[in-house]
C-alpha cells in the first residue's frame, strides 16, 4: 500500500514553460556576452551550483569578470531578473497541482520532495505555496546531493519512515530519477502534463513508464482503497 508519494519539482510541480524564459541565452543577451562563450562557462559550472558549492551570484560576477564585461549594476540587473523568473514560475502552475496536493493529504498520505536547484531557487520554492503541503523537503543545493544519486532518494525515504515500496515517485523524467526510483523499490510514473512538442523541452515520454497526463490522475496511483495500478 501506497503510504507518502514523492514529487520532483521542475516540470512536475512547476514549469519554466509557462512563463518568460531566463536562461543562459537571455543572460548571455542581457550581459553582451556571445551566447556560445556565456553557455560555456555557465554550464561548466552546473554540478557546483547544484550541490551547494557557488552561487548565482558568484557565477555571475565570474562570468562577466572573465568576459571584460563586469560592473556592479549589470551583475546586480542579472541576478535580481534571474531571481525573478524563478519567482514567477509559482503563478503558473497547472490548476490542478494545488488540488491533488490536497487530495493526497486528504487520503493521509505523506508528501516528500526531492528537487535538484540552484541557489536561486531555494527561496521561491520554500516560500511557495506548495511548500507547505510537504512533509519531507530535499534540495540538492541544501543538502549537498542531487539526483540521480541514489543518496538523496533513501535519504528521503527515511525522514518519511517508509520503505522504498511503499512510496510512488512522481516525476517528469529528467537525471534519471523514474530509473533509480524504481531500483530502489518505488513505483515510479512520468508526469506529463507539462510536457511540450518542442526539440527545446528538457524531458520526452518514456514508454517504459506510466504516463500520468494530469496531476488529479496522481491520486488513482496512491489512492488506499484502489492500490497502486497501472
Amino acid at each position: 500500500m501506497i503510504k507518502a508519494v514523492i514529487f520532483d519539482m521542475y516540470e512536475t510541480l512547476i514549469t519554466h514553460y509557462e512563463s518568460p524564459l531566463y536562461f543562459g541565452e537571455q543572460m548571455a543577451a542581457d550581459a553582451g556576452i556571445a551566447k556560445e562563450e556565456f553557455l560555456r562557462l555557465w554550464r561548466a559550472a552546473d554540478s557546483d551550483r547544484t550541490v551547494g558549492k557557488q552561487t548565482l551570484e558568484q557565477l555571475i560576477e565570474s562570468i562577466l569578470r572573465k568576459t571584460n564585461r563586469y560592473s556592479k549594476p549589470l551583475l546586480e540587473h542579472i541576478v535580481e531578473k534571474r531571481k525573478a523568473s524563478k519567482r514567477e514560475l509559482f503563478r503558473h502552475l497547472d490548476p490542478e497541482i494545488l488540488p491533488m496536493l490536497e487530495g493526497l493529504k486528504k487520503r493521509g498520505l505523506l508528501i516528500g520532495l526531492i528537487s535538484n536547484c540552484f541557489s536561486e531557487e531555494v527561496g521561491p520554492i520554500r516560500e511557495s505555496e506548495l511548500f507547505s503541503y510537504v512533509d519531507v523537503p530535499l534540495l540538492s543545493y541544501e543538502l549537498g546531493l542531487k539526483k540521480p544519486d541514489e543518496a538523496i532518494f533513501l535519504r528521503c525515504i527515511e525522514k518519511l519512515s517508509v520503505s522504498a515500496e511503499e512510496c510512488l515517485y512522481v516525476g517528469d523524467g529528467g537525471s534519471f530519477e523514474l530509473e533509480t526510483a524504481t531500483k530502489l523499490g518505488m513505483k515510479a510514473v512520468q508526469a506529463a502534463w507539462y510536457f511540450k512538442d518542442s526539440e527545446n523541452y528538457p524531458s520526452k515520454p518514456k514508454k517504459e513508464f506510466a504516463q500520468v497526463e494530469r496531476p488529479m490522475a496522481v491520486l488513482e496511483y496512491a489512492d488506499e482503497s484502489g492500490g497502486y495500478r497501472l
